[in-house]
């Protein structure tokens, strides 16, 4: 195993930086308890890239994440910066060039209710009472984000039109269906694949590649559906999902609804990451710019990401175990920041950020 890691840390715009602050935490106690380094290097990314040195994306920060074993992202954009062009925005400028660059053709969102947490759902108590673990692939560079050709036609001032292209190829659907079957080996061995192939082209091709795919794991359950089928179910019966296979689009919207029926999109990690498992890991809410500065942001989002480059990246399964129990047994103790509290008993992002380091600490020399 090495003895020295390095990761681009990539802060970013609105609350990142608070609550990478309390990655650092967790980072200095994972150096101090075992015998190896994760070296970290900041670089500027997004909006704040652009106010420095006129574009998202330096190419200081890009050569500092070639450089890296992994980047861990906080989150970029803001009301500040849409007036800008598409490729000086901080989000189209910026990060998708990132994941386009290392293509990072997957995304990984890991989506648990927190029994600590479950009267914050939304959902019911008698749907809710068995909680539920879903995993969410989702293909990241292709579809229509990414789809070719794309614009405006402005020769009728009164009436213009937009249009985007949603394509995809064999190839792509192959591959991160492949993930997706992969990874439900090691959980219930049950994939649902979302799709509308009832209307599109480019879904009906996807069904027929999904399914060719699948008879490569027979011990792994495949399942077809409708992507406004699969919205539904997601809130009727969500302990039914195990693994759930998405387009970039389609995968987009469902993830987030996945994430806000844990209570709080504050709480949830990501990973995007390419065949190496090389990745870029980042919290699933955003930049939230209204709460830039006032100590109240959530940071267990981006502390479970850094428990994701640690699993994904680093291959050191054992650290992101004792990074997560951490974040559990805080929130069993009674935790608690704005966005999952009553809203007159909680804590600030420092606090929280500081609990779990304790925590992590405590559990480590047990």
């Amino acid at each position: 195993m090495k003895n020295i890691f390095n990761i681009a840390i990539l802060p970013g715009d609105g609350i990142g930086p608070e609550v990478m602050s309390e990655t650092y935490k967790i980072l200095d106690v994972i150096n101090k308890k075992f015998d190896f380094k994760i070296k970290t290097h900041e670089f500027d990314i997004g909006g704040i890239a652009f106010d420095k040195f006129g574009t998202p994306l330096p190419k200081e920060t890009l050569d500092g994440c070639i450089k890296s074993d992994a980047i861990l992202f906080g989150s970029v954009g803001g009301e500040k910066w849409t007036c800008l062009s598409r490729d000086k925005q901080p989000e189209t400028g910026a990060l998708l060039p990132l994941r386009r660059f290392f293509n990072l053709f997957m995304n990984i969102r890991p989506i648990k209710l927190n029994f600590a947490l479950k009267q914050l759902s939304p959902l019911k108590k008698e749907i809710i009472k068995d909680g539920f673990d879903i995993l969410c692939i989702r293909e990241l560079i292709g579809g229509i984000y990414f789809g070719l050709p794309k614009g405006r036609n402005t020769f009728d001032k009164k009436n213009i039109s937009a249009f985007d292209t949603e394509i995809y190829s064999t190839k792509e659907i192959e591959r991160i269906a492949n993930i997706a079957f992969q990874l439900s080996l090691k959980r219930r061995k049950l994939v649902f694949s979302i799709d509308k192939a009832n209307v599109l082209e480019s879904s009906s091709l996807w069904r027929e590649v999904v399914t060719k795919v699948s008879k490569n794991f027979p011990e792994v359950k495949l399942i077809h559906l409708y992507v406004d089928n699969a919205a539904m179910q997601i809130i009727k019966n969500p302990n039914q999902f195990d693994v759930i296979l998405c387009s970039n689009l389609f995968g987009d919207i469902l993830s987030d609804e996945c994430a806000m029926l844990t209570g709080s999109v504050g709480m949830l990690p990501s990973a995007s990451l390419n065949k190496n498992f090389f990745g870029l890991f980042e919290p699933a809410g955003g930049s939230a710019p209204d709460l830039k500065g006032k100590n109240i942001a959530n940071p267990i989002a981006q502390i479970l990401s850094l428990a994701l480059l640690c699993e994904y990246s680093l291959k050191l399964n054992y650290v992101a175990q004792f990074i997560e129990l951490a974040v559990i047994n805080t929130l069993k103790k009674g935790y608690r920041t704005l966005d999952i509290s009553d809203g007159k008993n909680y804590i600030t992002t420092k606090q929280m950020g500081d609990n779990i380091a304790q925590t992590l600490s405590e559990i480590i020399k047990s």
